[in-house]
C-alpha cells in the first residue's frame, strides 16, 4: 500500500494529477491546487475496488483523515466536497448541522448532505481537537447569521468564511450587531 508520494506534478487534469516520481508517473485524485511543475508531497489513501485501483492524494494527514471520514458517500462525492469547502468550513458545518453549507458541492444534494452530517456529527466532535479545531461552542448564531446574508442575496460559499471569523471574534455578539458588522466586512468599511 502507497502511504505518500513525493515528486514533480507533470500534468494537471480536471480532477487529478500525474505525479512524476522515480521515473514512474503516478495518475492521483486530488482536491489540492497544485501548479505544474513543481516538486510536492502528498499523504495517499489507496481505494481499492473490484474494477480500480485509485490514489487519493492530500496535502497533510488531516485532509486524509478528513477524506477517510467522508468515506461513506464514495470517493467522488468526498473528494467533491474537500475540493469545494475548505476543511474547518466543513467540520463546522457538520458540527453545527448545515446541510445548506455542505449540498454546495457539486454532487451533494440536500438528502445527502443531512446523511453526512448524520453519520459524522458525533466523529466530529470528537476528532475536532485533533483534526481542524472548529469553534463549535461558538456557533449558535452562526445559521442565523448566514440565513440573514444570505436573504439580502449573498451565496453563502461566499460569506461562510467571513461569517465563522466574526462569531469567533465576538463571542457575545447577537445576531443584530453581527449583520452590520457582516455588511460591513462585505463592503469593505471596516
Amino acid at each position: 500500500m502507497i502511504g505518500k508520494l513525493q515528486g514533480i506534478v507533470d500534468y494537471i487534469g480536471n480532477d487529478h494529477i500525474i505525479l512524476m516520481t522515480g521515473g514512474v508517473g503516478y495518475m492521483v485524485y486530488t482536491p489540492e491546487t497544485l501548479t505544474l511543475g513543481t516538486n510536492i508531497s502528498l499523504w495517499i489513501e489507496t481505494v481499492v475496488r473490484e474494477d480500480s485501483i485509485r490514489l487519493f492524494g492530500f496535502m497533510n494527514q488531516s485532509g486524509r483523515d478528513l477524506f477517510n471520514m467522508l468515506s461513506g458517500v464514495g470517493p467522488r462525492v468526498a473528494m467533491s466536497i474537500m475540493g469545494t469547502i475548505k476543511a474547518d468550513t466543513l467540520m463546522t458545518a457538520i458540527a453545527t448541522g448545515d446541510a445548506k453549507t455542505i449540498s454546495t458541492a457539486p454532487g451533494v444534494g440536500k438528502k445527502m448532505a443531512e446523511k453526512i452530517i448524520v453519520e459524522l456529527k458525533s466523529r466530529v466532535a470528537g476528532a475536532s481537537a485533533t483534526l481542524f479545531t472548529p469553534d463549535v461552542s461558538s456557533t449558535g448564531v452562526l445559521p442565523d447569521l448566514l440565513s440573514a446574508l444570505e436573504s439580502l442575496g449573498y451565496r453563502r460559499m461566499d460569506i461562510i468564511d467571513m461569517a465563522q471569523k466574526l462569531v469567533a471574534q465576538n463571542p457575545t455578539a447577537d445576531i443584530t450587531k453581527l449583520v452590520p458588522m457582516a455588511l460591513r466586512e462585505i463592503s469593505g468599511n471596516k
